[in-house]
């Protein structure tokens, strides 16, 4: 190089046009390194009902928060702040409470993920549904408050330890991790989408029970078919189930999405039947 001569570096990749760079950022946030191919195919169905039931639980979320300020008496003068923090911390305890106890289970949830998972879902409805409920009744705001923290806790500690396994089964080699990370990043984005269309409706002062029957059957409804699009690479009960009786009827075996989507939802977990295999002899 000649003395005096300026050195420019030059870069090996052209820049992507600003549409492309919008969605290589996009993408950074909300799905995996190497996506597709570095989850199952059944991976899209599931973030996608993921998000859906996310953005419905951030909408009820902000109609149970403005429900449970009224009735624990923010809107009222005559309640003093300390009188009002004492009940909401109550509140709080009464929860961490039931999620204590009810984590000594935690050694079941490997068994039926999915079947937990919805209930879980339906649990925390539940909880919502008596915390709206507090608005009729706000004289007993502190009981019906306490059973629905406990109640939404116990789906929380359900909900989360049901979780890995899931996202385990989509990971292909070593990013779960990054798979974990991309699926709750998902879900915040949509819980806050849900959050401020909430926020925009709650202004128009809409009919609490039409809303929380609207947002519960959208919640319930997403989580059903999030539940239903998991494909796991084990044998439960269920799919254990749904592979004999197959095999009984027909002679064929179905394959491992065909016995995950054949699986029963609605049952109560931890309590089966026994699977009879063959057939069965009655004695007169």
């Amino acid at each position: 190089v000649p003395l005096g001569a300026s050195v420019r570096a030059v870069p090996l990749q052209s820049p992507l046009p600003p549409a492309e760079e919008i969605m290589a950022f996009v993408r950074s946030y909300v799905v995996p390194e190497g996506f597709p191919d570095s989850v199952t195919p059944s991976y899209v169905p599931y973030m996608t009902w993921r998000a859906l039931k996310h953005f419905f639980g951030g909408a009820m979320g902000v109609f149970t928060t403005r429900t449970l300020l009224s009735s624990v008496g923010v809107s009222q003068s005559k309640v003093t702040p300390g009188a009002i923090a004492i009940n909401w911390i109550l509140k709080d305890g009464a929860g961490r409470v039931g999620k204590m106890l009810f984590a000594r289970q935690g050694k079941k949830f490997d068994n039926d993920l999915k079947q937990l998972r919805f209930s879980s879902d339906l649990l925390l409805e539940i909880g919502a549904g008596i915390e709206l409920a507090t608005a009729a009744f706000p004289q007993f705001f502190l009981p019906m408050a306490c059973v629905a923290n406990v109640v939404k806790n116990v789906a929380a500690v359900t909900s989360t330890s049901t979780r890995t396994p899931i996202y385990k089964a989509y990971a292909r080699g070593e990013n779960i991790g990054d798979v974990t990370a991309k699926g709750e990043s998902v879900g915040n984005i949509a819980d806050l989408l849900g959050t401020g269309l909430s926020i925009f409706i709650t202004k128009r002062n809409p009919s609490l029970v039409t809303s929380f029957a609207l947002l519960s059957c959208g919640y319930l409804l997403s989580s059903y078919h999030e539940v239903r699009s998991v494909v796991l690479n084990t044998l439960n009960r269920a799919r254990f189930t749904v592979a004999v009786d197959s095999f009984i009827k027909t002679g064929y075996v179905p394959s491992l999405k065909e016995g995950n989507s054949q699986e029963t939802i609605f049952i109560h977990p931890w309590r089966h039947e026994p699977v009879s295999i063959g057939l069965h002899y009655g004695f007169f």
